[in-house]
């Protein structure tokens, strides 16, 4: 019987329940790392990961701390450069999946990851930047965005599109000539999201256990679309929590 399990615990577990065996994914720190080892220590053992930094088919053996920690060149099936992780692996769209995070989403899953407030020369608050999102946005055949909701992030319209969803909606991508699918999934504490397959607008379709569709349009800057009746996420299996937390564990230690 599964135990008891947090909200981020969940999402985790959503994301990593959505990538495949044997397809390679894109992965960054932080989150997305977090669920594609635990994808690949669990339902997915061939998922190939490969980081910006250039390592090709990474097998750590614990979460790294950054792209450029050592653990995954010692473990990779190959390293490259950057310039080639992206002019021959993601831009030819030879990545299936790829993870997006930021600041801020759109009702058409557009990010805001550059500035808060203002104008791109006078913002309120300057943020990092998109680094490698945008080609991510642009070429992975399918992207998923994983974020806490809430109406600071999730917003009617962005402050500044960092990375490209489906733009103003359906038609968008393909008149802008990128390659992948889009955001296919946004994975949230509350619940998954997925575009309507006219208007490209982010419809809730399932809700997170013990979340429900008002709490999720309440932390939605937008009047949500919701399907008739949105399933219930299963909750995280005794496998998944006892490998996700193992994982996090080890990021954990090396920190302390």
């Amino acid at each position: 019987m599964t135990g008891t399990f947090t909200a981020d615990e969940m999402m985790s577990v959503a994301a990593a329940r959505s990538l495949t065996n044997g397809a390679a994914c894109f992965v960054g720190i932080g989150l997305p790392s977090t669920a594609a080892n635990l994808a690949r220590r669990t339902h997915a053992p061939e998922l190939v990961l490969i980081y910006e930094s250039g390592t090709l088919g990474a097998k750590p053996d614990r979460l790294p701390l950054s792209i450029g920690d050592g653990v995954l060149a010692d473990t990779a099936d190959s390293v490259v450069s950057v310039p080639e992780i992206f002019n021959y692996w993601l831009q030819p769209g030879r990545i299936d999946f790829g993870f997006l995070g930021g600041a801020q989403i759109d009702k058409f899953g557009n990010i805001n990851s550059t500035i808060i407030g203002g104008d791109y020369a006078d913002p309120k608050v300057r943020l990092p930047g998109a680094g490698g999102a945008p080609e991510i946005a642009a070429s992975c055949r399918e992207v998923l965005v994983v974020m806490r909701q809430s109406t600071r992030s999730f917003v009617e319209s962005v402050d500044f599109i960092s990375s490209v969803g489906y733009g103003t909606g359906k038609g968008d991508r393909e008149r802008l000539g990128l390659r992948g699918r889009g955001p296919v999934k946004v994975i949230t504490d509350l619940g998954i999201m997925e575009p309507d397959p006219e208007t490209c607008e982010l419809t809730l379709t399932r809700l997170s256990p013990g979340a429900d569709v008002e709490q999720v349009r309440a932390a939605t800057g937008w009047d949500l679309a919701v399907v008739p009746e949105p399933a219930v996420q299963q909750a995280p299996s005794e496998t998944e929590l006892r490998v996700l937390r193992e994982l996090k564990a080890t990021i954990e230690g090396d920190q302390a």
